[in-house]
């Protein structure tokens, strides 16, 4: 999982005791070394308003393989808009190659090329980012723990006004903020996220996994536009229902990355993912409108 921001401020203590002493929540949240809560039940109560649901997941206690299946999660963020990237540009490449009436050879040339360029591209911008990110917070998170340990009244300080703007009387901040102080390593991420709305430096990550996760993503999705040209050799179709059966394919595809998508920020599957149509298809209509313009100004006619 990247690194981000806390936007709005407003952070419940509830939440802020899972950074704890470097602690993440993976599926459940972390209560005396101990998983309780399984967070995916809990998600599911809440879409459909279900209280006694919602008290069961409270409830449950997650172990062992449950666990770590969550790790996987960090990841889906790169798979989704990976994926979501390689087969919108890609098809946008196909779209706008059979609007200038091009061949399939060039339609196939163009879009893996465009494919593994673009793909490297989208991996590598994916993990330069998140080692910026990465290294950030961790700058951030280095000068917060010095102040802390020079001057911890200055901090103490800072982190009771804080809780004073959003309305706690100043000795019920004062009070507040001393028993947190108690417990360095919490206080320190506490202040991460109250003063600079970063959240803090999680040393599991690796940047460098997101950016392979995108690459792939990318190239695995972006392969979808192109199939049915790969095989027209074995099909002996035509180029207009290659494209057709491209179209049909993109769109289920995104459809299906859409509801993925959908799962992963807790939307609207049926929103999402008619979102996701809409984009790809307002793409690959400009692309094939400005491709079939610019082929009949330059006076090229459409191939049989």
């Amino acid at each position: 999982r990247k690194h981000h921001q806390v936007r709005g401020g407003g952070v419940c203590v509830c939440v802020l005791a899972l950074m704890s002493d470097g602690m993440r929540e993976r599926g459940g949240v972390m209560v005396g070394g101990e998983v309780s809560r399984d967070l995916n039940a809990a998600r599911a109560a809440y879409d459909v308003g279900d209280i006694e649901l919602s008290r069961k997941a409270h409830e449950t206690k997650i172990h062992g393989d449950e666990k770590h299946a969550g790790d996987a999660g960090k990841y889906v963020k790169s798979l989704v808009f990976g994926g979501l990237d390689g087969i919108i540009t890609t098809f946008a490449v196909v779209a706008a190659s059979v609007g200038g009436s091009l061949s399939s050879d060039v339609i196939l040339l163009m879009g893996f090329a465009n494919l593994v360029a673009d793909g490297l591209s989208m991996g590598f911008g994916d993990y330069l980012s998140s080692q910026a990110e990465f290294e950030y917070t961790r700058a951030e998170h280095k000068r917060e723990k010095w102040e802390l340990d020079n001057y911890p009244e200055g901090e103490k300080r800072e982190m009771v006004e804080l809780y004073m703007k959003r309305g706690m009387t100043e000795a019920d901040a004062e009070s507040v903020i001393e028993i947190m102080s108690k417990y360095k390593n919490f206080f320190l991420d506490v202040m991460m996220v109250e003063e600079l709305g970063l959240m803090p430096p999680d040393d599991d990550d690796s940047p460098w996994k997101n950016g392979v996760v995108t690459f792939i993503a990318f190239i695995c999705f972006g392969f979808v536009p192109l199939t049915s040209f790969v095989l027209a050799g074995v099909t002996h179709a035509s180029d207009q229902t290659n494209f057709i059966v491209a179209c049909f394919l993109t769109a289920l595809t995104m459809v299906a990355l859409g509801a993925a998508k959908a799962k992963f920020t807790n939307q609207s599957i049926l929103r999402s993912s008619l979102l996701m149509l809409l984009n790809g298809g307002m793409a690959a209509v400009a692309a094939y409108l400005v491709s079939w313009g610019i082929a009949t100004a330059m006076g090229r006619t459409p191939r049989e």
